[in-house]
């Protein structure tokens, strides 16, 4: 065999073998685009806390006597009713000591009538004395001596009555001893603590003992929560609250915020503050000491348009578009300078241009609004400062899609949020613009507080500075939470962009307040693009074995992001 003949057999063989390489090798699979499709359902957003089973009311019973227990007429769980007798100690050194004083009172009251005669006796004298005095028979010297008599024996006389008093006094409070060694139920209630038996001997020389805890009503407790301080901002009076114990794990408590107590708790630099809530049993199943898994309902939302948070946190690359065969979307393209100095920074105006009409193009109201009229979807949302001035270069889908009847409920709930002096302000401003504001301020009184419709608690001076008895009716309404965001709906092969305005999340799912989109629209959570594996049978002599990432070998995530909450503001 010649060496020319040699090389065309190697040349081939090395066709041969690459061509059954890439023969052999295995095809790239399509991408995979996954989906949630946005739904309707309640939406609620809530705080979770743990907190402790008590009776509303609690009250501990001693004895202001000491001495041993003699009886007790009840035990754990006695239903007891006020007045009732729960307890006695033993009454023998107190009728003694009652005896006692009893003897020091007669010797007393005996003592007032020998002073009484010798008074009189005195007395007697004494007139004897002044008579003999006047005819010049006695001297001088002797009728002041009488006269001395009497005084001392009506100053005895006072001494000794007081003694009296005196014993009455001990006879009385050594009665009330003897009585208090009957111990009574001060309520009706419930025991449901006994600290003594028969026999032991109890001592109230500095303090009373506590003897038995009553609870005044089991049908009626409460919940006392520790809320973390990053959430107690959001805890209002006579918000719903929901709770699991151990002891029913299927059981779903209800009850409501009473109280939001001011006074902080401090554990491990860890600093809450106690929620009292008022929960029903009517069945006794919840118990003194448990513990409560509580969740408390900042905002609810029935039967909202709702988008999973996996899809607000979806942000599609270069990469997605190419693997999914579509043309990149302009707004994915790098922008020029022209286009970012033409998104708007500011939202100062946000109350002014909620009333704004659409397509107006005021640029006081809107802030710093470089496209005339393209703002105006995105002016109630401007409490992040310029989160929204990239969404003002695309038109805006919030205030442009509103009715007027709905950007005046829109300022009448931003302007309830105020206080009165930065309401009337704004409504100064307003007028000066030439704003209808009729129907925006409210009545006198009406914004006292969330207590004064309520319960009548906050009320208002002449200066219109709210006045009630606890804090509780002072706290305002909570703001209405609102921001931007994007979703991506992947139809008929094509992936598309959609703007939404968003309100509250549950962590999973958030509201849609407005957007060009409904209900069923998949809504794209991530796009895994499948490269081809590498594979020992056919694999070239020239590949490395490696691979990119740090995902499985053969896999690669396109888009998607990290865990947590949805962007907001955005």
């Amino acid at each position: 065999m010649t060496r020319k003949t040699a090389s065309v057999l190697v040349v081939v063989a090395a066709g041969l073998a690459a061509g059954g390489y890439y023969a052999l090798r295995p095809k790239p699979s399509p991408p995979q685009v996954q989906t949630s499709p946005i739904s309707r359902g309640d939406v609620v957003e809530s705080v979770g806390a743990t907190g402790t089973l008590e009776a509303v009311t609690t009250v501990q019973v001693g004895t202001q006597v000491s001495g041993i227990i003699k009886a007790l007429n009840v035990d754990f769980n006695s239903i007891v009713h006020k007045g009732q007798v729960i307890a006695q100690l033993d009454r023998s050194l107190f009728e003694t000591q009652i005896a006692q004083a009893q003897a020091n009172l007669s010797r007393s009251q005996a003592d007032v009538e020998r002073f009484r005669v010798e008074l009189d006796d005195a007395r007697s004298k004494l007139a004897r004395a002044e008579g003999l005095a006047q005819s010049q028979l006695l001297p001088a010297s002797e009728l002041e001596a009488a006269q001395v008599a009497v005084r001392a024996a009506q100053a005895q006389l006072r001494s000794s009555e007081a003694q009296v008093t005196q014993a009455r006094a001990s006879l009385n409070q050594n009665q009330v001893n003897l009585d208090h060694t009957i111990i009574t139920a001060p309520i009706d209630g419930i025991v449901i603590q006994r600290a003594v038996d028969v026999g032991q001997t109890v001592a109230s020389s500095m303090q009373a003992p506590t003897l038995f805890i009553l609870a005044a009503d089991l049908t009626k407790m409460k919940v006392n929560a520790n809320i973390d301080e990053a959430d107690v901002g959001r805890i209002r009076p006579d918000q719903v609250v929901r709770f699991k114990v151990d002891a029913f794990p299927t059981d779903e408590f209800v009850g409501r915020v009473s109280q939001i107590r001011l006074q902080p708790v401090v554990v491990q630099n860890v600093v809450t503050y106690a929620t009292v809530i008022d929960v029903p049993n009517p069945d006794y199943k919840l118990k003194p000491g448990m513990t409560a898994t509580v969740t408390i309902e900042i905002a609810k939302r029935e039967n909202a348009l709702r988008v999973p948070n996996a899809a607000l946190r979806f942000r599609p690359t270069e990469d997605t578009f190419v693997a999914l065969n579509l043309p990149v979307p302009p707004e994915m393209q790098p922008r020029g300078a022209g286009d970012r100095a033409s998104a708007g920074t500011g939202a100062s105006g946000a109350v002014l241009a909620a009333e704004q009409p659409a397509g107006s193009g005021d640029a006081n109201a809107s802030g710093t609004q470089a496209q005339g009229g393209q703002g105006q979807g995105q002016r109630t949302g401007g409490r992040r400062g310029g989160s929204g001035g990239g969404d003002r270069g695309q038109g805006g889908q919030g205030n442009a899609q509103m009715s007027p009847e709905e950007r005046r409920k829109r300022l009448q709930e931003r302007l309830a949020q105020m206080s009165p002096e930065e309401r009337t302000q704004t409504v100064e401003r307003m007028k000066a613009r030439g704003f209808d504001v009729t129907g925006l301020v409210p009545a006198d009184g009406a914004n006292a507080a969330t207590g004064a419709a309520k319960g009548g608690n906050a009320t208002r001076d002449a200066n219109g500075v709210p006045k009630a008895a606890t804090i509780d009716a002072l706290f305002g309404p909570l703001p209405v939470e609102e921001s931007n965001g994007r979703v991506w709906v992947y139809k008929n092969n094509n992936l598309q962009p959609h703007r939404l305005r968003l309100g509250i999340t549950d962590g999973t799912m958030t509201e849609v307040l407005s957007g060009e989109v409904e209900s069923g629209d998949p809504a794209v959570t991530t796009v895994v693009v499948q490269q081809a594996a590498s594979s020992s049978v056919g694999q070239s002599p020239l590949a490395t074995g490696g691979r990119r990432g740090g995902g499985p070998p053969g896999v690669r995530n396109s888009g998607g992001g990290g865990g947590g909450q949805p962007p907001r503001g955005r």
